[in-house]
């Protein structure tokens, strides 16, 4: 019978120590993703040791799209070359029918150079965004050239150089508030 505690009790102790491990696990893989850029695929790991800023939204967005992106490239003034090389942005297109690989780079880029552009297919999108807490959907507009636009939210996810996630931010944010986050971070 003493065993059988002892051993309970062992259980608990190993439980109670290893959860925040486990947890930390589960909450690095809710933000896992595979997206392909112009250089090819790229994973959320593949930016271990960076600073990572990650957006969704698509290219033929007239508004907040490019205010995100251009706030947080202004979040990033006054940072030196060297903590510039330890941060990159991620812009994820959720409307892979228009956003080709070339031009999202090139839009990406126009933004800030530490920018990337990607995309996946829709069934990888719908995974992705649906675990960031995130949504998109396109709206056909009638008698529109556009044909179709996408409604989404408008947030950047900041994760650590462990790829840790630290914060979800909105796109009224300050650009200051911004830059304080990732002032730490880098």
């Amino acid at each position: 019978m003493r065993i059988y505690l002892v051993a309970a009790a062992i259980g608990l102790l190993l439980l109670f120590l290893l959860k925040p491990m486990i947890d930390n696990q589960k909450e690095m893989k809710k933000y896992d993703f595979s997206v392909t850029s112009v250089d090819g695929e790229i994973k959320k790991e593949d930016f271990k040791g960076k600073v990572l800023a990650v957006y969704f939204g698509y290219m033929f967005c007239p508004d907040v799209c490019p205010t995100s992106l251009s706030t947080l490239a202004y979040s990033l003034e006054g940072f030196s070359q060297k903590e510039l090389e330890e941060f990159r942005g991620l812009f994820i297109s959720v409307d892979p029918d228009r956003d080709t690989l070339k031009d999202l780079d090139e839009y990406a880029k126009y933004f800030h150079k530490r920018f990337i552009g990607a995309t996946s297919d829709k069934e990888n999108l719908d995974d992705i965004t649906k675990r960031y807490e995130s949504y998109y959907e396109k709206v056909y507009l009638e008698d529109s050239k556009m044909d179709y636009s996408v409604a989404h939210t408008s947030f950047i996810y900041i994760f650590d150089r462990d790829g840790r996630f630290v914060k979800k931010i909105d796109h009224f944010t300050n650009p200051n508030e911004i830059k304080e986050v990732l002032s730490k971070l880098l």
